[in-house]
């Protein structure tokens, strides 16, 4: 019997450098996602942020709506959507027609946003924006559950308020927590009983929490009265793999330091040192990242499950640290190689193969006596005397060469 498959999917803030044309990079990140539904992939997850240049994609609901009508099957989800800066019925009103016009594709991903000078820009107090997240939280879920909320916090008012209309999904569309290293997160999605987005998976300190972070989500749903699902629990990481890991490790030269320098500098997270060493060998050597081949990918996905206990979907970090044609390749490898590994896809055509590897002798002595038994048929119908005499000579050379395989065989 097979296995549960691990999904596969991306997370795609995005992060594009300033020196590029924002329209064509916003075009190259629809044609990603257009690519990912051609190779199998199961989701992406689409951010939100206003400010600091690279992560330049403002309206998650706007992007998916594009992607929508570009892709056939990949499921598509806000990555996440920051709940403090929209008025909760507002936001479940958008998730909820984006939920009807994909036909169920649409899954909701949300957080408190991840950037200060985003929050700043609105009059958010930053310490405040957890606090907020968790209020919307409150109403969202039996919103988009289909309910009835009223409710008054300092920032939003709801009186009688429900969707306009009936939910797509049902009950609800798919909902997950973002989670980093702190346990806001996983305490909120347990407390909904909805899935667990957990972004810095491979950072040291997102690593070591992995498994902490779910026995607080699982505390929380057993307090709450729900119920969370490790199916339902994405662990992010940033990959690209080529041939060799001298090609990858060449291909992401192209833009690597670059990102790097927006984590350093604007994003205030320290990735790599700058001492003057390779960044290549100290994220690969701290795990943060796979630049390699599609064999070191396996491993670290194993890492990761091994450390978790056990996940359902593996996103890759978009970071665009390749050029568009060795990024296209990496996304590709890993459906080719990576994805049948953790999916069982090959297990029937293994146990094919090894059968028919391992009864070879038999099954090919079989077919050399089916097909002598059909030339015999056909010289003693036709009559040796009505048939060529270059044609007969092959075809009693075949009887022959059948009776000695199976003199050999039998020993008689």
């Amino acid at each position: 019997m097979a296995k549960p498959k691990l999904r596969f999917g991306a997370f795609m803030a995005p992060f594009h450098p300033i020196d590029e044309n924002p329209t064509l990079a916003l075009e190259r990140d629809l044609e990603l996602v257009q690519h990912m539904d051609k190779l199998g992939y199961d989701e992406i997850w689409i951010g939100e942020h206003h400010s600091a240049g690279y992560e330049i994609i403002a309206s998650p609901e706007l992007f998916i709506a594009t992607a929508a009508e570009r892709t056939r099957h990949i499921r598509l989800g806000t990555g996440v959507a920051s709940l403090p800066y929209h008025h909760p019925l507002m936001l479940a009103e958008r998730i909820n027609q984006l939920d009807h016009i994909t036909r169920g594709r649409t899954m909701f991903g949300v957080g408190p946003g991840a950037l200060p000078s985003d929050a700043t820009m609105m009059g958010i107090e930053v310490a405040k924006q957890r606090d907020r997240m968790d209020e919307a939280l409150d109403v969202l879920v039996p919103l988009l559950h289909g309910e009835t909320v009223t409710a008054k916090t300092e920032w939003f008012t709801l009186n009688q308020a429900r969707l306009h209309i009936a939910p797509f999904t049902r009950p609800a569309v798919e909902m997950a927590v973002a989670s980093q290293v702190s346990p806001t997160g996983a305490r909120a999605a347990g407390k909904h009983g909805v899935g667990l987005l957990s972004i810095g998976a491979t950072t040291g300190g997102g690593f070591n929490a992995l498994a902490s972070n779910w026995a607080i989500a699982e505390e929380s749903a057993r307090d709450n009265g729900t119920s969370v699902d490790r199916n339902a629990w994405r662990l992010v990481g940033p990959v690209h793999v080529a041939e060799t890991r001298e090609k990858a490790r060449e291909n992401v030269r192209f833009g690597l330091e670059k990102w790097l320098f927006y984590f350093r500098e604007v994003a205030a997270l320290a990735l790599a040192p700058v001492d003057g060493g390779d960044p290549i060998d100290s994220i690969i050597a701290s795990g943060l990242a796979v630049i390699g081949t599609p064999d070191d990918c396996i491993a670290q996905l194993e890492r990761l499950q091994t450390q978790s206990g056990g996940y359902g979907c593996f996103l890759q970090l978009a970071h665009n640290w390749a050029n568009w044609e060795t990024t296209r390749n990496s996304y590709e490898m890993i459906a080719r190689y990576v994805m049948p590994h953790f999916q069982s896809s090959n297990l029937n055509r293994e146990q094919s193969l090894n059968h028919a590897r391992t009864n070879y002798a038999d099954l090919v002595g079989q077919q050399k006596v089916a097909i002598g038994s059909r030339i015999a048929q056909h010289i003693a119908e036709k009559g040796a005397d009505n048939i060529q005499p270059e044609v007969l000579q092959a075809l009693e050379a075949e009887v022959r060469a059948t009776q000695a395989h199976q003199v050999s065989k039998t020993g008689k």
